[in-house]
């Protein structure tokens, strides 16, 4: 596979018939990714890795995303007393787009034994075609420990359709990224404690904790440039090549395109009912908390589904984190 220009090029302005109506209120613009992000948290190398690949998926996506809606005060948001903050950003796909949304969240998060940064770049699509969401989680607890969620998340149930395995996973040697990375002495296995997350995946996930000792502070930043760097792209790579764009898909009849809906819905359920509402609250102040869920929810019952990250909305996966560092051992 060609490697992908990391140039973005102009994106195309979204049909007159879907710009906002103009307003005699004066509303300041909006920084950029990079310049929102840089500002509010302090540099990480995983974060910056997380802002290429943003910058990446936006630019190739292009026209097939209309602009951002969210409120300023949930692109950037903090608690009363300043020690957790976060963005989240939702772009929803344009029409004709095969995209439902592109969702990217940002959160630094105090505990106890120091603090949890979490970074989620997810892409999902509609229902015109079958094809694997993109799923990428950093969860960071230190400067030598890293865990890593990559994953193109199927559509369908994989045991029945072995063509889906051939076309989006086998056909793609999606499944090298994870090799490479599994080579390492550093990385090993991750398991959610959830079963239900772990029910998701595809069989080419990579699902991985990389620990570098106490002092391996150096070797950690070695292995982000390099080995998870490389994953992070091929992946996406694939991803854009691939899965995205209508006609991308396997064939579908209409019998199982509304199960694959109903599909979507359920996982829609658990991670919204279940664990955000649960979540974000212990994390950040109630109000803030619930102004972050009302706008995900907002979207969520516009658009055919919506699910978030399962790193950021399992509650047992990160208060699980935040045991791990209380026991030290990711450092």
């Amino acid at each position: 596979m060609q490697a992908l220009s990391l140039s973005p090029p102009l994106l195309t302005s979204p049909p007159r018939s879907l710009r906002r109506k103009s307003s005699n209120t004066f509303r300041a613009p909006r920084m950029d990714r990079h310049a929102r992000i840089s500002s509010q948290f302090a540099p990480l190398l995983h974060r910056d890795l997380a802002l290429e690949l943003a910058s990446l998926m936006e630019s190739r996506l292009g026209s097939d995303l209309l602009p951002s809606s969210v409120p300023d005060n949930v692109r950037s948001f903090q608690n009363q007393s300043g020690t957790s903050f976060g963005s989240l950003d939702i772009r929803y796909g344009a029409p004709g787009s095969s995209v439902d949304f592109l969702l990217e969240s940002w959160l630094h998060c105090k505990v106890p034994t120091g603090a949890i940064d979490i970074t989620t770049l997810l892409v999902y699509q509609n229902d015109s075609t079958d094809a694997p969401h993109f799923n990428l989680e950093f969860i960071q607890a230190g400067p030598t420990s890293l865990v890593l969620l990559l994953d193109l998340i199927p559509r369908r149930d994989l045991s029945f359709c072995p063509d889906y395995i051939d076309t989006f996973y086998q056909g793609t040697n999606v499944d090298k990224p994870r090799q490479d990375l599994e080579k390492l002495p550093q990385v090993v296995p991750y398991r959610s404690p959830s079963l239900y997350i772990r029910s998701i995946w595809s069989p080419t996930a990579i699902l991985v904790s990389i620990n570098c000792g106490e002092g391996g502070a150096t070797k950690m930043e070695e292995i982000i440039k390099g080995t998870v760097a490389s994953a992070a792209k091929e992946v996406l790579g694939i991803w854009l090549e691939r899965c995205f764009g209508t006609g991308t898909g396997t064939e579908m009849g209409e019998e199982e395109r509304e199960y694959m809906i109903r599909r979507d819905r359920v996982v829609k359920s658990k991670s919204i009912e279940i664990d955000l509402s649960a979540n974000l609250p212990r994390l950040f102040d109630p109000d803030l908390a619930n102004r972050v869920i009302a706008e995900i929810q907002k979207a969520c019952a516009s658009h055919t589904w919506c699910v978030m990250s399962s790193a950021q909305l399992d509650t047992r996966l990160l208060f699980h984190i935040t045991l791990a560092a209380t026991r030290r051992k990711y450092y």
